[in-house]
């Protein structure tokens, strides 16, 4: 797994960023970017944020 920001705030930013710049879809980004799809979703879940694949972000 890439080296990704620990502070889950600063996470949900920064996957954020990457998928409205760089990827069209969370699989994407995560087979791309070599990150545990259920580990990345639940970390974000655990503080309120959810994925939303029509918009392609998490809020």
């Amino acid at each position: 797994m890439n080296t990704l920001p620990t502070d889950v705030n600063m996470l949900f930013s920064f996957i954020n960023m990457k998928l409205r710049d760089e990827y069209s879809s969370l699989d994407e980004l995560c087979k791309s970017m070599d990150v545990d799809q259920v580990w990345l979703v639940e970390k974000l879940q655990s503080v309120g944020f959810e994925y939303n694949e029509e918009q392609n972000k998490f809020w």
